[in-house]
């Protein structure tokens, strides 16, 4: 069996598809199988796709678009891997990079959630991403996104990987339902992040773990579609995942950043996608909340703990500053939780 199972779910995902096939063809680190979920493209992505570089190559050709979520939860329980790697149709791993993984694992074998380095695809010299962060008022960010190279963290701790190139290890992430298929795409990361935080998990950070990524490539950034998705979603991770008393707590600080995030992008953006899915996360996400599954949702943490793994700083999210801890002993983590 492989060590690695690598998930490629694609959507439309035209030439930066094929280049994302042929950085995988590339690797040091051949102990892998490749899963490509297609959503049911309509370009001819998958026609044209050359994958004869490829020792294991599995299409899942769906003939519909399932979503970021369910596409990479149906080829997670498909995997013969031990752990599952992420990588988006608009990313490119340099040739080091499942190697790169490997000796993380072999580094923290305690840890089952690591997070890649990202660093734009069209602008090498800045950060695309190092780890999700989470703002203590319910708000994520990509750490270091669009923040120069040489702000690229040592490894540590960051709250959860971003899902363009995020590893897990396998029956750990199936073991908390993978992603939340309502979500159906963005954020869904960082809520299955934040359900393995309250689980007691760790996410680290490996800096010489490097894909480069286009971002938003093939959805579009600023889009009603990306808009919609990405503050419906947001809003449905904070509502349904935070504690009580973290949530009352918190709620006004969260409600007063996101109306400012709203009339400062107003003169910039068509802002009907993030005030649509502003509306439709608040008119929902209580019945989440609600509805969820409690032995999905499990609770191991102290909200202490919780809050100690978070941003405090709104000016650090706005800025898109990274944010990673130092490691800690496995005493330490066991006294703290």
């Amino acid at each position: 069996m492989p060590k690695f199972s690598i998930i490629i779910v694609n959507y439309n995902g035209g030439e930066y598809l094929q280049n994302a096939i042929d950085s995988i063809a590339l690797q040091s680190c051949q102990d892998f199988e490749i899963i490509l979920v297609d959503n049911n493209s309509e370009d001819g992505s998958i026609a044209t796709l050359d994958t004869s570089q490829l020792a294991s190559y599995r299409l899942m050709a769906e003939n519909e678009n399932h979503g970021f979520a369910k596409a990479n939860n149906m080829a997670a329980r498909n995997a013969l891997g031990s752990w599952i790697v992420l990588l988006n149709p608009d990313a490119v791993a340099d040739p080091d990079w499942l190697q790169r993984i490997s000796d993380g694992i072999d580094r923290h074998p305690e840890i089952s959630v690591f997070a890649s380095a990202q660093l734009s695809m069209d602008q090498p010299e800045l950060i695309d991403g190092a780890g999700d962060a989470y703002l203590l008022f319910g708000l994520p960010w990509r750490g270091g996104f669009e923040r120069p190279i040489e702000e690229l963290p040592k490894e540590g701790l960051c709250f959860s990987p971003c899902g363009a190139s995020a590893v897990y290890r396998r029956r750990v992430f199936l073991s908390y339902g993978g992603f939340d298929e309502r979500f159906f795409c963005y954020c869904e990361d960082v809520d299955l992040g934040y359900r393995m935080q309250l689980g007691g998990e760790d996410c680290v950070f490996l800096p010489d773990a490097i894909v480069h990524h286009k971002g938003s490539g093939v959805s579009g950034r600023g889009s009603y579609f990306t808009m919609f998705h990405g503050n419906r979603n947001r809003t449905w991770s904070y509502l349904k995942n935070t504690p009580l008393m973290m949530l009352i707590l918190t709620l006004p600080g969260h409600l007063a950043i996101i109306g400012y995030m709203y009339f400062r992008n107003r003169p910039f953006l068509d802002n009907h996608g993030m005030r649509d899915g502003i509306l439709v996360g608040f008119r929902t996400g209580w019945k989440l909340r609600l509805k969820e599954d409690f032995k999905v949702r499990r609770r191991r943490r102290s909200v202490f703990s919780l809050i100690s793994r978070m941003g405090w700083n709104p000016f650090s999210m706005t800025q898109h500053k990274t944010h990673i801890r130092p490691l800690l002993s496995k005493a330490f983590k066991e006294s703290a939780t």
